[in-house]
């Protein structure tokens, strides 16, 4: 069976697929969300878009390793490989994600709140 949570290794984290990963508005705005260093399950992120396209986003997250994604059960869980990709890509997310705050990209991805 085929591990659907499997990231590359920090070895072969490569600058063009993590740059084509956040080249996306959504993508980017999934990074910002999970750049305050929690796990989040998947159910907790929002977006305008259908959830499959929101699966997708995060496949590519996953695979291209900006993000690490654990299973429990039937439940998903989401973290940033901030460690991981500083150690690659030292101050690149930092500027990335700062960038992106600064012109409100992603801003459209936020996060479920607890109660709802």
């Amino acid at each position: 069976m085929q591990d659907h949570t499997a990231s590359p290794a920090n070895d072969e984290i490569t600058l063009p697929r993590v740059l084509g990963a956040l080249s996306d508005p959504t993508r980017l705005g999934i990074a910002r969300v999970l750049a305050d260093g929690n796990e989040h399950g998947w159910g907790e992120l929002r977006a305008p878009i259908a959830k499959s396209t929101l699966s997708h986003h995060l496949k590519v997250l996953r695979e291209s390793g900006v993000t690490q994604t654990r299973q429990d059960g039937t439940r998903c869980f989401v973290t940033l490989r901030r460690r991981d990709l500083d150690a690659r890509f030292p101050g690149l997310l930092t500027a990335l994600l700062s960038a992106a705050a600064a012109d409100h990209v992603g801003n459209h991805v936020t996060r479920r709140d607890a109660g709802g």
